[in-house]
């Protein structure tokens, strides 16, 4: 397999290049980053095309330039394989000369690699800080913004956005809320409002959360929440956020012994004798998806509904079912109520008989239609008493079978 080059640091001193020792880690404000093969083309190409993707191009905090340079000497590559964060324009990183993949030739080859943002402003949405020694150089509508962080205040600002340089196509919204953690909490966070928690219950919370409320489980008890889309509040945008799974955009909740407070689009449980406990009521392990839609695709084989106890499809409006063959095999099918006792007629047994009857009753209605003779007095005709006696019988034989017409199955309102 063909392996684009790796970019070494050449002109790396040999105080930068302490490999077996201390590697050599400092700050950098990231310039640029590789996220496409035309914005810089010339630089795509350099640095490996595909190969470079992600990675940024960096100024050393004490030696500032107004422009993104190209070189090796201001590349880095992201740190981890796995686990892409990628950096803003502005954005403060870890710079790291680490070993490269010519190790096995020169153990003094070394590239460098960047770690995630510096959280300066302890903000999920973004980091970044102006350049001082550039400040002078920018359009007066971006004087105010850099001087307000330059001078340490946290981004607070309210007129709907920075003038912060961020990058191409990022926006800054103002909006965006950080996670309110609880003791032992894993919050991972992105920039736009979606979150995953590994949580637990918070009894005694000084700010309470929805899923620790009294008398559903102990604190301790494990509960994992994505979210993907916060909610409105009427507080500061920098006051953090706890999950509302009624108002955020799209939820997915696996509980341990949470009750979750989930206002369902329908309650009907009608058709039940002994209806389910409310969803938020239960208070064992389960799983909620919870968004504005929800779409099952099971694109090569089957989707599978299986259940201990039972399955409800609730709807506002009504359940459609689309297909070719629809298959119901049960002891016992209720239909249009669950008090339903009238019984659902076989159709094509009784048709059969019935057609039966009706051909008796027309060679009945055709033989006394054929009189004997002419004028009065008539003679009756005498094919009329075996047609007659061919309807009783078949009038008979549907009654004493008249039970087996009824399906033992199914029941209809």
């Amino acid at each position: 397999m063909a392996v684009k080059p790796t970019i070494g640091l050449s002109s790396l001193s040999s105080s930068k290049q302490s490999f077996g020792g201390q590697s050599n880690v400092f700050s950098g404000r990231v310039k640029y980053a590789m996220l496409d093969d035309t914005t810089q083309p010339k630089a795509f190409k350099k640095f490996g095309e595909w190969s470079s993707i992600g990675c940024i191009f960096f100024d050393k905090i004490n030696q500032p330039i107004p422009n993104p340079q190209f070189s090796t000497d201001n590349f880095a590559r992201p740190l981890f394989p796995n686990q892409s964060i990628i950096p803003l324009e502005n954005e403060i990183v870890y710079i790291m000369a680490l070993p490269n993949s010519k190790i096995q030739s020169n153990v003094n080859n070394l590239s460098y690699y960047y770690f995630q943002p510096i959280n300066i402003w302890n903000s999920v949405h973004h980091n970044a800080i102006p350049d001082p020694i550039l400040s002078d150089l920018l359009p007066p509508s971006q004087q105010q913004d850099y001087e307000e962080t330059q001078g340490g205040a946290v981004r607070r600002v309210t007129d709907g956005g920075t003038e912060i340089d961020l990058g191409d196509t990022f926006n800054e919204k103002l909006s965006i809320r950080n996670l309110l953690p609880y003791e032992g909490d894993n919050l991972i966070q992105g920039r736009w409002g979606n979150t995953f928690r590994l949580g637990s219950t918070v009894t005694e919370a000084v700010i309470p959360n929805p899923w620790s409320r009294e008398g559903t489980g102990e604190s301790g008890d494990p509960i994992i929440i994505i979210k993907n889309g916060q909610h409105e509040e009427d507080t500061d945008p920098w006051v953090p956020q706890v999950e509302d799974i009624n108002l955020d955009l799209s939820n997915i909740y696996l509980t341990s012994t949470q009750a979750i407070p989930i206002g369902v689009a329908s309650r009907n449980y009608s058709s039940y004798f002994q209806p389910p406990i409310a969803p938020d009521k239960f208070t064992d392990p389960q799983i909620i998806l919870s968004s504005g839609r929800l779409l099952f695709n099971a694109y090569s084989d089957s989707i599978l509904l299986s259940s201990q106890d039972t399955i409800n499809l609730n709807s506002e409006n009504s359940l459609n079912i689309d297909t070719k063959t629809t298959i119901i095999k049960s002891d016992k099918v209720l239909l249009g109520d669950k008090n339903a006792r009238e019984s659902i007629i076989l159709g094509d047994k009784f048709l059969a008989d019935f057609q039966s009857l009706l051909s008796t009753v027309m060679s009945l209605s055709g033989a006394l239609q054929t009189p004997i003779g002419t004028g009065i007095p008539f003679i009756i005709n005498p094919l009329i008493p075996v047609p007659a006696v061919q309807v009783q019988n078949a009038a008979q034989k549907m009654l004493n079978k008249i039970q087996q017409y009824k399906s033992q199955v199914s029941k209809s309102k």
